[in-house]
This record gives structure tokens, C-alpha cells and sequence, in this order.
């Protein structure tokens, strides 16, 4: 059995108080959770409440990790609003690089997103590195030797932005084209690497996908929001 990989892309969403309480049910459940041991799960909060879900996780015994959604380019220093490697990393062990989200609103580059890759290696942290298709891959291997070095650390997502729910019309792919492309990822890489499916991932949709040869798991966004949800989908691989 492959080990599986769900990491809960929270997004602009919940207090601190909300957090606590989605934690709190996921300890009320934990029991439901079958083959711990093949799983690893990391749940991405907003930065407000990655000190708090830290302490309870620790308190709790929870089979949770924690990641941070984004982080800043630079070193710590003076910039002003930015939250750095260093920072996050007393707290989480993963950071999610390039979502498209960030990159059509927010107009991050491939080269902010080499950079942050950069700043998330640096600090030991794991890099959940978002693929929006095979050209944007094809530039990341050209422009820097971080992918390929770093491999093994790095969790691929493979998340076309038409497949993901956060607004208007979607069409997520079938699973069978979904493993076409994470496989493909793998093969420019140049070894098999860990990649997930981002995209309108759900309870109904996740076996199908997760069962798939070159997909370990997923990037789950509004599904992730509710604990029966968010448990479901781990169950159900």
C-alpha cells in the first residue's frame, strides 16, 4: 500500500476560535481514522493560528502536521508585512509554493516561487510545490536545479487551474487524465516523485483519484473546511 498524502489548503478562512474547534472534532473522531500509519496529513491554516493549532496538536497527540499556505521571498529583515522561513518553521514542517490563487491575484512569478522554494529548503521545511502544467515545470527545471536536487523533499501538486472550485465555472479532470499528468511529472523530473491532485478534490471524487498509479494523494481546499469532510476523504483511498 502507498502512503498517502492529504494536505488541507485552509485558504482565507477560520479564526483561531474556529481552528481550535475543527480541531477538537478531529480529536472526537481520531479514532475513525483507519491505516494511520500510511497516511500523512497537514492541515494549512492562516499564519493567525499556527502557534495555537501547534500547541494542541503537541497537547493532543493528533496525527496532524501543520503547513503554512505561503511564505516571503526573503530572509528576516526589514520587510515590512512579510512572514519568513525562519518564522514558520517553529511551527510548521511543510509550506505550500506557487497555488495558482497566488499567482493570477496576487502575480507571483516563477521566479517569487523559485525564490520561496529556496527560502523553504534553506529552513528544512517541506516544500508542497504547486504544478499549473507541464510548461510552468519545463521553466522551473530550466531556470534553477532546486527541483531536481531537492526531489525527494518535495511534494508535487499537480493543480490545473480550471479543475479548482474556489470560484466561477470549473471542469476538474478525469482521474485518468489527472494520473496522465502527475505521471508526466514524475518523467521530467527524472524519477518518481511524491505528487498530489489540487482541484475540487471531495468525498465523492477521492478514492477514484487517490487509487490512481501516480497520484498520492491530494490538495484539498473547501472540502478540507470540515472535519467530516476532511476525514471522509482520508478514509476513503
Amino acid at each position: 500500500m502507498k502512503k498517502l498524502f492529504i494536505v488541507a489548503n485552509w485558504k482565507s478562512n477560520k479564526t483561531t476560535q474556529e481552528a481550535v474547534e475543527w480541531l477538537k472534532e478531529i480529536l472526537n473522531l481520531k479514532s475513525q481514522i483507519s491505516n494511520l500509519d500510511q497516511k500523512e496529513m497537514i492541515i494549512c491554516p492562516a499564519f493567525t493560528s499556527l502557534a495555537v493549532m501547534n500547541w494542541f496538536i503537541k497537547e493532543n497527540n493528533l496525527p496532524l502536521k501543520l503547513g503554512s499556505q505561503n511564505i516571503s521571498n526573503f530572509e528576516e529583515g526589514a520587510y515590512t508585512g512579510e512572514v519568513n522561513a525562519k518564522q514558520v518553521s517553529e511551527y510548521a514542517t511543510h509550506v505550500i509554493v506557487g497555488h495558482s490563487e497566488r499567482r493570477r491575484l496576487l502575480h507571483e512569478t516563477d521566479e517569487d516561487i523559485l525564490a520561496k522554494l529556496k527560502q523553504v529548503l534553506a529552513h528544512n521545511l517541506t516544500p508542497v510545490l504547486c504544478i499549473s502544467d507541464m510548461a510552468q515545470l519545463d521553466h522551473y527545471l530550466a531556470e534553477s536545479s532546486a527541483v531536481k536536487d531537492n526531489a525527494d523533499n518535495i511534494i508535487f501538486v499537480y493543480e490545473p487551474p480550471s479543475a479548482i472550485s474556489g470560484g466561477g465555472a470549473y471542469h476538474p479532470e478525469s482521474p485518468e487524465d489527472a494520473n496522465t499528468n502527475a505521471a508526466e511529472i514524475s518523467k521530467k523530473v527524472g524519477k518518481r516523485v511524491v505528487t498530489l491532485y489540487g482541484g475540487s478534490v471531495n468525498p465523492d471524487n477521492a478514492k477514484q483519484l487517490f487509487e490512481q498509479e501516480y497520484i498520492d494523494g491530494g490538495l484539498i481546499g473547501q472540502a478540507a473546511l470540515d472535519p467530516n469532510s476532511f476525514l471522509h476523504i482520508t478514509n476513503n483511498s
